[in-house]
């Protein structure tokens, strides 16, 4: 197939892949990668230069050349458009076809339609995400499973409000390449779903909208300021058709809020509580400071602890503070049909904290799996009654310091062994299904995605670094990782059975002692797990 000029796809062409990858829409891709590819490069070295500075004992706080920004009581972002009004309760999932259907029937108002951690960028998946969902709103997609069960759309009125969440600035795709050079991951996601898509949601009564992840600073949230008006101008719709959602999933980003809801604010759908890569970043930004900045093995870490109380309350503060949404975080839980007792334990945990954020004043809050919608929806109901949203709920009793989104060291628990193998028994089971192609992976009954691995691996780097002891006495060292990865790889090989995959495993087992256990620590795992794929 013939492209425009300057552009090349490298990645195999299978069935119906040119409705997506048409001249124009790939057209778009270029426009947004030559205007915008230079400064995504100055922010990712950014990103560089501070963890630099982090490392050498410097410290987060709110910046002095913005607090005109957050001093300015008068400015607000756009009003809440049709279809994120009421957002009480959204599901997140990958863009195969049995996810897509499920979700978008599942009772909830938003699906996250998952280009980033719970997707595995195979470049397969990427195509066929987008064909995917064009046939949704098109209304032509089905499925049927191996044991011949069918999957249907519900009628429009009852489907979820579709939101995409492209790949993050520091991704790339390699099977487009602009002027010889590889293209951004999250301008590809966004512009091929922008291009094929935004009329069609338009013509439905929403628009096109999306979650933005990852972001380390305003100055990126202006990047994608910047390419939601490039691509609505080259596709002649009106400036503030999009919206969007922020991720605050990133320690630097939470003494950011203010300034990424005003780069955005005619595009600014609220911002969103991202508590797994939260935790990820916390742990990566501080990794080489000692025992003061290291968390509790993961599984110990909750809502309550008080970084993260300050970094909620302070959230929600901010958002209704603009007239913007707050969005709770991920309820990962996949009930079990054949354990009720499991299902007790955690199903009062998820209530626990989806009460928790209700009555914060957060306006609705994720759910990974179909069956906790109704759980979720119940205590959102309890609070919001017939109310859309609590965008009312100012909370001017929260004050919070630098200081206390900064202090790690309350955080409640204790490293044990347990914690250290189950760390190693998730980061070997997800990168082999994350290797294989699957990103969103039921482990123990929790539903795992990139960020949960990224914990993992990057808290057995961590207390290798910092001389930590375990609960029970031992110095976390590289032998004792390396002795209980071969440990947790057999469990798994014995488990598996007949399904183990040997070769799978190896290049997992590979992977994981390379980020957890280098001298060197890598950024993301996903970066070097992506050179592994074809």
């Amino acid at each position: 197939m013939s492209y425009g000029e300057g552009i090349q796809v490298n990645g195999p062409v299978s069935d119906r892949y040119e409705e997506i990858l048409t001249p124009q829409a790939l057209d778009l891709v270029a426009l947004l990668q030559r205007e915008l590819g230079p400064r995504r490069t100055e922010l990712l070295a950014a990103r560089a230069a501070r963890q630099q500075a982090l490392s050498a004992g410097a410290t987060l706080d709110f910046l002095a050349e913005t607090a005109q920004i957050r001093a300015d009581r008068s400015w607000r972002v756009a009003s809440p458009a049709a279809g994120l009004v009421d957002r009480r309760v959204e599901i997140t999932g990958p863009t195969d076809k049995k996810m897509t259907i499920n979700a978008l029937n599942s009772g909830a108002k938003v699906w996250l339609a998952d280009f980033e951690d719970a997707n595995t960028p195979l470049w397969d998946n990427m195509v066929s995400g987008h064909l995917n969902l064009k046939d949704a709103l098109d209304r032509s997609i089905d499925f049927t499973s191996a044991d011949g069960k069918d999957y249907r759309l519900a009628p429009d009125e009852a489907l979820a409000t579709i939101v995409v969440r492209p790949r993050g600035w520091h991704l790339e795709e390699k099977h487009v390449l602009v002027d010889g050079q590889r293209i951004s991951g999250s301008l590809f996601d966004f512009a091929m779903y922008f291009f094929h898509c935004a009329r069609r949601q338009l013509a439905k009564g929403k628009g096109p909208y999306f979650y933005l992840a990852k972001m380390e600073s305003h100055l990126e949230a202006r990047l994608w300021n910047d390419a939601f008006n490039l691509a609505q101008d080259a596709l002649g719709l009106p400036r503030g058709t999009i919206r969007a959602t922020v991720l605050i999933e990133t320690i630097p980003a939470a003494f950011e809020m203010e300034e990424i809801l005003y780069e955005l604010r005619e595009h600014s759908a609220g911002l969103n509580a991202g508590r797994w890569d939260y935790l990820f970043s916390i742990i990566k930004k501080f990794r080489t400071r000692g025992k003061d900045f290291v968390l509790p093995e993961r599984n110990a870490v909750t809502m309550t602890a008080p970084m993260m109380r300050a970094y909620t309350e302070l959230l929600v503060k901010t958002c209704h503070g603009r007239g913007a949404h707050a969005m709770g975080g991920m309820a990962a839980f996949i009930p079990s049909r054949r354990d009720p007792e499991v299902n007790k334990v955690a199903l009062a945990k998820v209530r626990d904290d989806k009460t928790r954020e209700s009555r914060d004043g957060f306006d609705g809050s994720w759910v990974a799996h179909p069956d906790l919608v109704p759980v979720c929806r119940e205590i959102f109901d309890g609070v919001l009654g017939d109310a859309p949203n609590q965008l009312g709920k100012l909370r001017d009793d929260v004050q919070v310091t630098a200081a206390e989104l900064l202090d790690v060291a309350s955080t409640p628990g204790e490293i044990t062994e347990a914690g250290l193998r189950n760390n190693v028994s998730v980061g070997l089971q997800y990168l082999a299904s994350w290797l294989a192609g699957q990103g969103a992976v039921a482990i123990f009954n929790l539903m795992e995605d990139a960020a949960t691995a990224e914990i993992s691996r990057s808290q057995v780097w961590q207390w290798l670094h910092n001389d930590i002891h375990l609960a029970e006495g031992p110095q976390v060292t590289r032998e004792l990782v390396g002795q209980i990865i071969d440990e947790e790889h057999a469990k798994i090989a014995d488990a598996y059975g007949a399904a183990y995959d040997a070769d799978q495993y190896a290049e997992a087992v590979g992977l994981f002692k390379d980020v957890a256990l280098a001298d060197d620590y890598a950024e993301f795992l996903t970066l070097p797990a992506y050179e592994h794929m074809p």
